[in-house]
């Protein structure tokens, strides 16, 4: 059985860094967001962690787990969102408290897809894999971001429909910044390995592959247990994202991830467009798309709105979904099943 938190109107969100902090020099970007989300209703209950950042983390490890942690058990926070990724946070999964954890929702990506795919796994609770605190900091958000309030308000045994963008962010310029902050420029493309008309159906799980690799083999990323303990021999989709690898490493650990068992009763898989993806010898993502497609059998869809080329979809690890791609458009629904 998964469970699902709800986000209602008026909430108070817990601000905290499990991964990376912000550095003095970009106080005010994270000053923004907090002051945009007030302005949208909601109340900011902020620790210490978001306004340090040393040695490529916000904090020493259990200092980062204690504030999470504290938040995930107090009552006055409906939702906690860190103000983005980062590169250490698997250095918390050890110490945080899944036994008392209160249903609630967490949202991001990155570095914190790792904490998000933890703590479904070990907990059977849904999680929300979308935009970070400081992509929120804009006079509004483009159609696509905005999504995450719905999703995040649709009532357990409830659905929720999301549709590809219809252009993305090419390049960062933080130099010119817009009022929804992204340049979306690029003309948005789903596509299949098939070049046909897809649909997939299952349970919801995934995220940064650079990060949640490293799940594999640890107590923070037993699938089989996950299957066993909360889902109705219902099959998989996976949605991945590539921040840094090279096609071979990116090869490399889908080949991983396939020996582990993580795509065992898989029905699908999900890719988004990514800024690496450098070919290697000629060996391009198209070729890693295609192998794995023959490899499970099972169509592979990809350039989705997913990950670090914004805009990116809100999608919900443990949520049984619907998706279907068809002429470069592609519409996912969610369905919050227990």
């Amino acid at each position: 059985m998964i469970t699902y938190p709800y986000l209602q109107k008026g909430a108070t969100i817990g601000v905290t860094a499990p991964s990376s902090g912000v550095p003095s020099e970009l106080h005010e970007i994270l000053n923004q967001a907090i002051n945009q989300m007030k302005r949208n209703g909601f109340s900011i209950s902020c620790g210490e962690t978001p306004w340090t950042e040393v040695k490529a983390k916000s904090a020493p490890a259990k200092k980062r787990a204690a504030e999470l942690n504290a938040m995930l058990v107090d009552k006055t926070i409906d939702f906690i969102i860190p103000p983005w990724g980062g590169e250490l946070l698997i250095e918390v999964l050890e110490h945080i408290d899944y036994e008392n954890m209160k249903s609630k929702w967490i949202l991001g990506y990155s570095d914190v897809s790792g904490l998000l795919l933890a703590i479904t796994l070990k907990t059977g609770i849904a999680t929300a894999h979308g935009t970070n605190l400081v992509d929120l900091r804009g006079e509004f958000s483009d159609e696509t971001t905005a999504m995450w309030q719905s999703v995040l308000a649709t009532k357990p045994g409830d659905a929720v429909i999301q549709h590809s963008s219809k252009r993305y962010q090419k390049e960062w310029r933080h130099d010119a910044p817009t009022p929804c902050v992204f340049h979306l420029t690029e003309q948005t493309d789903w596509k299949t390995v098939s070049q046909a008309h897809e649909k997939i159906q299952g349970r919801l799980l995934g995220g940064c592959i650079d990060i949640i690799r490293h799940l594999i083999g640890t107590p923070f990323g037993d699938v089989k247990q996950f299957r066993s303990e909360h889902l109705h021999d219902e099959p998989l989709i996976w949605y991945l994202e590539n921040c840094e690898l090279s096609t071979t490493d990116l090869r490399r650990s889908l080949v991983q991830m396939r020996l582990a068992g993580w795509f065992d009763h898989c029905s699908g898989l999900m890719f988004g467009r990514s800024p690496a993806n450098a070919p290697v010898n000629d060996y391009t993502v198209e070729d890693v798309y295609q192998d794995l497609a023959i490899e499970l059998e099972v169509p592979i869809i990809y350039d989705i709105d997913c990950g670090h080329v914004p805009p990116q979809m809100t999608f919900i690890n443990g949520a049984y979904a619907e998706v279907e791609v068809a002429d470069g458009k592609g519409t996912v629904r969610q369905l919050f099943r227990p």
